[in-house]
């Protein structure tokens, strides 16, 4: 099985991108991120013509995530328990099932968190503490898991092009990535770094300065897996193609394949 993260940055100006990737890469499951519009308005005719079936949890010009699946999504929860007065669209979550069993995915949109002396930040990191504490829920069910999506923490030194670039930055906290490795140290395994330790893997390049042409980039995109999907762990892939395209994204797919069909 094959599933991939993509923060899409606008889905209607990306549209015409995502069928490209989908014909190419033939995901199994594909979580997107910042769709940039509400259930209404998601192209999901045009998806579903792609053959994947779609559950969305949009909002108006900001956030909202989806999962596009080839099999039904079932079991589906929509936004990140623990407080219920957050209305921003940044969690979805579903099961899929397989030969070999059930999958449970989650499309995340972390918060960015800047500035960092704001409330923003504030509500970064109580959101990473909610979603450690629902991890921590969903790990007793002892079903391969994939937490993807656009976590907005560059996790080390080696995940940045200029570390020293992001010093002052939400992305690059020291209080960002402790939740990051709490997050690790529930029994997640990062899928692409079980894979590599190799530096200058970058999945977000800025659209100002040549950043792209310069590899000046960061590493935020990330598939988190539980022990049974790592045990299922077979390949992962940084499709850094896609940021050369036409009028891109500023992020690029990252895609995980599991023994799982």
């Amino acid at each position: 099985m094959r599933i991939a993260t993509w923060n899409v940055n606008s889905i209607k100006q990306r549209l015409d991108h995502l069928a490209q990737f989908v014909k190419s890469a033939d995901p199994d499951v594909l979580c997107l991120q910042e769709l940039k519009c509400m259930d209404e308005a998601f192209p999901r005719l045009e998806i579903e013509a792609l053959g994947y079936n779609v559950t969305t949890l949009g909002q108006k010009a900001y956030n909202g995530v989806a999962i596009l699946s080839k099999r039904p999504l079932e079991d589906v929860r929509r936004g990140l328990p623990g407080d219920d007065t957050d209305e921003q669209a940044r969690y979805l979550e579903g099961i899929v099932s397989t030969k070999a069993g059930v999958v449970r995915v989650a499309s995340i949109y972390l918060p960015n968190g800047n500035p960092t002396a704001s409330p923003k930040f504030d509500y970064k990191l109580g959101w990473m503490d909610r979603l450690i504490r629902h991890a921590h829920n969903l790990l007793p069910l002892e079903e391969p898991l994939v937490l993807c999506g656009d976590y907005n923490v560059i996790p080390e030194p080696k995940d940045a092009a200029d570390p020293a670039a992001w010093t002052g930055d939400a992305l690059f906290q020291p209080e960002s990535r402790a939740k990051f490795r709490a997050l690790l140290n529930l029994g997640f395994t990062d899928a692409l770094r079980a894979c590599s330790d190799q530096a200058g893997l970058y999945t977000f390049w800025d659209y100002q300065a040549g950043a792209f042409q310069k590899n000046n980039g960061i590493r935020i995109d990330h598939l988190l897996l539980s022990s049974q999907a790592t045990d299922r762990l077979r390949s992962t892939a940084i499709l850094k193609e896609t940021r050369g395209w036409d009028k891109p994204s500023d992020h690029v797919p990252v895609m995980v394949d599991l023994d799982l069909d």
